[in-house]
């Protein structure tokens, strides 16, 4: 009788320790559960539903009304686009009539997303005829610069001396899924973002683009000086001029203007510029 009640409490206890080891294997572990990317209220305004829906200057289409700006062009420039798993399959011999010569196209966001779109867009540009780049989404809190700049270059970030592939851009701006400077402080962010830009050039030999705001800048690295000598600008205002320069940079090498009715992006400098920016 005393066997019995013993065998019985062990089984007993063996089903409630196997119950608990169930629950815990069922409970996500992984550290980038969507749960740490979900989008704030303002970002849902702006169609980011989900991890990995970020994409350039999302926050600065809020000033966008109606038609694009009436922007005055440079003496030389060459018109461009940017895009994101938000366009889908890209009509690109529809935008190469309207006069786009070059585009960036999403590739990555922190280190756990990939654009589904991007072979086509990527590719669908280049076979067009246009000199195309890749470019990160950032998500500093996450994970370090270096560990993102790998993930970038492993999914479609790197870049060849063709002619035709622009270097890698750093989209460096508001955080769609949390605090605007990713919980991180000034001086972090900085390092953060040398540690990316160290990275990625010691792949490639290419400094490459950041594209930001002077708002965030401001806000995020103390309108940081260190890169204006070294990284090319390309610069968030919808509006009619540039404006203000964040960080000090003495010129801009891209200005995006517009988000109507897709990103608009104008390089400053001829043609031939655009090319020797390619080609390093």
């Amino acid at each position: 009788m005393k066997s019995a009640l013993f065998t019985g409490a062990a089984v007993t206890l063996g089903l409630f320790l196997a119950s608990i080891g169930s629950a815990q294997a069922s409970t996500p572990s992984s550290p980038e559960s969507t749960s740490a990317h979900q989008p704030t209220a303002q970002a849902r305004q702006h169609g980011i539903d989900k991890a990995g829906d970020a994409y350039m200057g999302w926050l600065s289409n809020t000033t966008t009304t109606g038609a694009a700006p009436a922007v005055m062009a440079p003496t030389a420039s060459v018109e461009g686009i940017d895009v994101s798993s938000h366009q889908g399959n890209v009509n690109w011999a529809s935008q190469w009539s309207a006069g786009k010569r070059f585009a960036y196209v999403k590739a990555t966001e922190g280190n756990y997303y990939t654009n589904p779109y991007f072979s086509q867009q990527y590719n669908g540009s280049y076979n067009v005829g246009m000199i195309r780049g890749a470019y990160h989404f950032a998500t500093p809190n996450d994970s370090s610069g270096a560990n993102q700049a790998t993930y970038f270059l492993a999914h479609g970030g790197g870049w060849s001396r063709d002619g035709r592939t622009l270097p890698g851009a750093l989209d460096i701006e508001y955080n769609p899924y949390g605090a605007t400077c990713y919980g991180l402080s000034q001086a972090a962010m900085v390092n953060w973002v040398r540690d990316f830009l160290n990275t990625y050039k010691a792949r490639t030999g290419r400094d490459p683009v950041i594209y930001t705001n002077l708002d965030w800048w401001s806000q995020c690295t103390g309108n940081s000086t260190a890169f204006n000598a070294t990284n090319p600008l390309w610069v968030a205002r919808y509006a009619s001029a540039p404006g203000t320069l964040p960080g000090g940079w003495p010129f801009h090498t891209i200005w995006q203007y517009s988000s109507t009715p897709i990103d608009q992006d104008r390089f400053n400098g001829d043609q031939s510029r655009l090319v020797a920016l390619a080609n390093g």
